[in-house]
C-alpha cells in the first residue's frame, strides 16, 4: 500500500501544479500581442522590455523571440519563434509524463498487492492444513481487494487527468502559434490591424 499511497500523492501535486500552470491567463495573459505590438509602433520596445516580456509568460517568450530577431528577417525570426515555442510546449508539458508513469504502474502495484494477499491466504492453508482460522481468510482477502480498488482508484483519475492536460498543451500551442503568426504578419505588413 505504501507504493500506492505514494503514487497518489505525487499524482495529485502533479494534478494540482498543473491545474495552476496551465491557466490559459498565465499561459497567454489577453491582449498581450497587441500590447507588444502597440509598443513597437510607438518604438518602446528597448531591452529591458524585451527582457520582461520573455520572462513574463509562455506567450511572452516566443514574441520576444520573434521580436529580438526581427531584424533578420521573416525566415530566421519564423525559427526564432518556433524554436521559443517548441521550449514553452515543452515547458507546459512538464510532469506530465511522471502522470502518465503514475496512471500505468499504479494497477499493476494494485496487483502486486493482490497477489502478496493471495500468497498469505494460501500460507494460512499450507500451515493449518486447511482453514484453521476464518479470521485469517477474511484478512487475505481483504487485503487483495483493498489494494486492487486502491491501485484503480489512482489509476483512473491520473490517467484522465493525464489526455486531459495533455489536450490542454495541445490547445496552448496551437493558440500560441496563432499568436506569434499574427505579430509577424502585423511586423511585415501582411495584416491590418
Amino acid at each position: 500500500m505504501w507504493p500506492i499511497i505514494a503514487c497518489s500523492i505525487v499524482a495529485m501535486a502533479i494534478i494540482g501544479e498543473r491545474f495552476w500552470s496551465l491557466r490559459r491567463e498565465k499561459v497567454m495573459p489577453r491582449r498581450l500581442t497587441a500590447q507588444v505590438w502597440n509598443l513597437y509602433r510607438k518604438n518602446q520596445l528597448d531591452m529591458p522590455r524585451i527582457r520582461e516580456l520573455r520572462t513574463s509568460s509562455p506567450l511572452g517568450a516566443v514574441l520576444a523571440a520573434g521580436i529580438l530577431n526581427y531584424p533578420h528577417g521573416r525566415e530566421i525570426m519564423m525559427e526564432s519563434i518556433e524554436h521559443a515555442g517548441r521550449a514553452a510546449v515543452h515547458e507546459m508539458g512538464k510532469y506530465l509524463n511522471t502522470l502518465g508513469t503514475i496512471a500505468s504502474i499504479s494497477p499493476y502495484l494494485g496487483l502486486l498487492g493482490s497477489v502478496l494477499g493471495m500468497i498469505r491466504v494460501f500460507s494460512t492453508f499450507s500451515v493449518s492444513g486447511g482453514i484453521a482460522n476464518p479470521m485469517h481468510l477474511a484478512g487475505g482477502i481483504s487485503e487483495i481487494l483493498i489494494t486492487t480498488a486502491s491501485g484503480l482508484a489512482i489509476a483512473i483519475p491520473s490517467l484522465m487527468f493525464h489526455r486531459f492536460f495533455e489536450s490542454r498543451v495541445d490547445e496552448l500551442a496551437l493558440r500560441l502559434e496563432e499568436e506569434a503568426l499574427h505579430l509577424i504578419e502585423r511586423l511585415h505588413g501582411e495584416r491590418e490591424e
